[in-house]
């Protein structure tokens, strides 16, 4: 008497969600929210692109007001920020109209 085993090779999904523009790179991950983040890049405010990631956190260089979009889509305003905070918060654009805040870099 034979038998006969079959294996299906596994498949991979890959799924993409994008928040206003901004992709949503945690959700690509296995780590998800509470691991630290993977990558950074400078921002430039614009009240009409969106970031390339959906923010962690963003570091703040230069003190000053952060005006962001947050994930969830409202707008919030952070008033005097210190140079040197970093804000866990989970943001799709960091906007230019009163946004005084300099060399802010996005932790995604």
């Amino acid at each position: 008497m034979s038998t006969t085993t079959t294996t299906a090779a596994p498949t991979t999904t890959t799924t993409t969600t994008t928040t206003a523009g901004a992709i949503d790179q945690q959700m690509l991950l296995i780590e998800g929210m509470t691991s630290p983040a993977n990558d950074a890049a400078a921002v430039t405010p614009s009240d009409t692109a969106p970031l390339v990631y959906v923010s962690r956190a963003l570091y703040v260089g230069g003190a000053g007001n952060l005006v962001v979009t947050m994930q969830g889509g409202g707008n919030v305003t952070f008033t005097g920020v210190p140079a040197g905070t970093v804000l866990p918060i989970r943001c799709s654009h960091v906007r230019s109209t009163s946004t005084t805040a300099t060399s802010i870099v996005n932790l995604y």
